[in-house]
């Protein structure tokens, strides 16, 4: 029994001259795919399976090195976006800067303007107000003149003109008129040519005298105490050489008779005065009688200013 025992608790020994068991010899494997044509060898399989322990084991340490290399890029790329930004932000600044000194400068070229608008408003109302200041002090004083030479004046000449105002006349017998004929017309005049000269006033007195440009045209003429009236470089009534540009014409004759500007100054300051009275005596000038004085004083200064040689060039 015990002998028994042991013989099945040994292993069975190899028979001598028998062939090994089939477990024993190794037999070559081959590949059921038909794609596969060649044979692998146990040891592929192993080293296969040592790869993909390998990688099994690599995976974790790649994986790690992809997250290091995405922090690396994510850091660059906010490194350059802040790089970027800080260029932005700094070229805005200067922008901003460039503004705000030309909004100053334009600020302050708006204050100068503004002011030097100031001092010329107050210039201007200082000058208006000095040249409205002046122009009153003149008017004052004028009227302080004015006051002074009527105060001054004959008061026989106002009363004169009053009473010829009342009844007015063309009657130089009158004191009113028979003054300004002795004082103003009478010598206002006085030509030379004393023959023409009392025409000459008769046609003023009557309205009757005409006075004309010098035309191209020869026209009728006559001689007046050997003076020859036809020339239109010697005046007919004073004798002088001069340049005759108007004549005169007495009544419906139809002679002509040239004058100087000087002698036609003087003329027409007297024709200027006996048309003013007329309209007085015509009832066309219709004031008080104190500015119809002034007016007939005017007139009668004009008259003896012509007297004097005084009178204007286009005369």
């Amino acid at each position: 029994m015990d002998s028994a025992r042991l013989q099945l608790a040994s292993p069975p020994q190899p028979d001598q001259g028998l062939p090994p068991p089939l477990a024993a010899v190794p037999v070559p494997w081959k590949s059921t795919d038909p794609c596969q044509g060649h044979r692998e060898s146990p040891g592929a399989l192993v080293e296969t399976s040592a790869g993909e322990e390998a990688q099994g084991q690599e995976g974790p340490a790649a994986a790690q090195l992809d997250v290091l290399r995405l922090r690396s890029s994510s850091m660059e790329i906010r490194e350059k976006g802040s790089e970027f930004l800080k260029e932005e932000l700094h070229r805005a600044q200067k922008e901003l800067k460039l503004k705000d000194e030309e909004c100053e400068r334009l600020s302050k070229v708006r204050e100068q303007l503004e002011q030097e608008l100031e001092e010329l408003t107050a210039s201007l109302f200082e000058e208006a107000h000095k040249m409205v200041r002046e122009a009153n002090m003149k008017q004052a004083a004028s009227e302080k003149q004015l006051k002074e030479a009527r105060g001054k004046v004959d008061t026989i000449l106002f009363a004169e003109f009053q009473a010829w105002r009342e009844s007015p006349t063309l009657d130089k017998t009158c004191p009113f008129l028979e003054r300004v004929y002795r004082e103003d017309v009478g010598p206002c005049l006085d030509f030379t040519m004393q023959e023409l000269s009392v025409l000459v006033r008769a046609a003023v007195e009557d309205n009757t005298l005409t006075i004309e440009p010098v035309a191209s045209q020869t026209l009728p003429t006559v001689k007046v105490a050997e003076v020859d009236c036809s020339s239109t470089n010697t005046c007919a009534l004073s004798g002088l050489t001069r340049t005759c540009r108007h004549r005169i014409r007495l009544g419906d004759s139809k002679s002509h008779y040239y004058i100087s500007p000087s002698s036609r100054a003087r003329i027409t300051a007297v024709c200027n005065f006996f048309t003013y009275i007329r309209y007085i005596q015509q009832g066309l000038v219709r004031q008080d009688a104190e500015p119809m004085f002034w007016e007939i004083m005017r007139l009668r200064k004009e008259m003896s200013l012509a007297k004097l040689g005084f009178f204007p060039q286009e005369a």
